[in-house]
C-alpha cells in the first residue's frame, strides 16, 4: 500500500493513496501526479506498508515547478503615486530586461537586467522622478537558444 507524501516545513503530509499489486517477485511501477501545486520546490517520498502493517520510506525525491508560462501582469495599483508592483513569470532560465518607456516608445528607464531562474517574481518601481503620464513598460527574455520573447503593459502615473 504505497502512500504518496510531500514534506513541509520539515515534516511530512499524506497527500495520496495508491493501491499496492501485494505480494510479487516482479518489479512494480507506480504513479502519482499531485495536482495541488504552485511554483516552488517540493520533496516526494513512498511510503511501502506491508500486509503485517511493517513499512518503510523509499529515498526523497526534489521536484522543481516551474511557470507553464511567460507573463507580465497589469501593474497593481494602476494609477499610482508614487509606488507600483509589477509581476512577471518566466518558464525558463533567461536573460530579463524590463524597461519603462513614454508613450513615443522612447526608452526611459531599465528596471531589470539580469539572468534568472524560472519562477514568479515582482519587482516594486518607484517614480519619484516622473510627472503625471501614461508609461509603457515592457518585458524582454532571452533564453538559451536565444530565442527573444517581448510583452508590453501600459501603467499610468497620477501625482
Amino acid at each position: 500500500k504505497p502512500d504518496t507524501e510531500n514534506i513541509i516545513a520539515d515534516s511530512w503530509e499524506k497527500i495520496g493513496y495508491i493501491t499496492g499489486f501485494g505480494t510479487t517477485t516482479e518489479p512494480q511501477d507506480y504513479s502519482f501526479i499531485d495536482d495541488n501545486v504552485s511554483v516552488g520546490k517540493y520533496s516526494y517520498r513512498l511510503k511501502q506498508i506491508d500486509y503485517d502493517g511493517t513499512f518503510q520510506y523509499s529515498s526523497s525525491v526534489e521536484v522543481n515547478v516551474y511557470p507553464e508560462e511567460f507573463a507580465l501582469s497589469q501593474n497593481y495599483p494602476n494609477p499610482f503615486n508614487p509606488k507600483t508592483i509589477i509581476k512577471y513569470s518566466i518558464p525558463f532560465e533567461s536573460n530579463v530586461t524590463i524597461k519603462l518607456h513614454n508613450i513615443l516608445g522612447e526608452t526611459i528607464q531599465s528596471l531589470l537586467n539580469k539572468f534568472i531562474q524560472p519562477g514568479k517574481y515582482q519587482l516594486e518601481f518607484v517614480a519619484d522622478n516622473l510627472s503625471s503620464g501614461i508609461y509603457i513598460y515592457s518585458i524582454e527574455i532571452t533564453g538559451t537558444n536565444r530565442e527573444v520573447l517581448q510583452l508590453y503593459r501600459k501603467m499610468i502615473l497620477n501625482k
